[in-house]
């Protein structure tokens, strides 16, 4: 089942994001938090190929979709992990914790 924020990401981007440049998207939400004069277009510029609008807009669509995530609407995703280390990529941190839970509050952290 998707999601209606999928739909809005599709009609509202018009590129796809790498994983390096929403990795990259990351990093900049935690430079630049909501206090940051100038934000989007510093993040747009940390990101790179990114116009302020479509940063702002990629935000917008993280925030709903974490919002549908914690509603239990949808599932939290299976992100792929880094492969780095065995027990990461068998889905498991040095915590314990899984993989996907610990991005999910990594975003959450970014955004509050």
């Amino acid at each position: 089942m998707a999601s209606s924020s999928l739909s809005k990401q599709i009609s509202y981007s018009s590129s796809s994001w790498t994983p390096k440049q929403n990795k990259s998207f990351e990093k900049a939400l935690a430079l630049y938090d909501k206090d940051t004069p100038d934000r989007w277009q510093n993040v747009a510029k940390a990101v790179g190929g990114k116009t302020p609008e479509e940063v702002k807009r990629h935000y917008e669509v993280l925030l709903e979709d974490l919002r549908q995530i914690e509603s239990g609407r949808i599932p939290i995703p299976n992100y792929k992990s880094s492969g780095h280390d065995e027990e990461e990529s068998m889905g498991k941190g040095r915590l314990g914790a899984s993989w996907p839970d610990r991005k999910l509050k990594e975003l959450k952290v970014l955004i509050d």
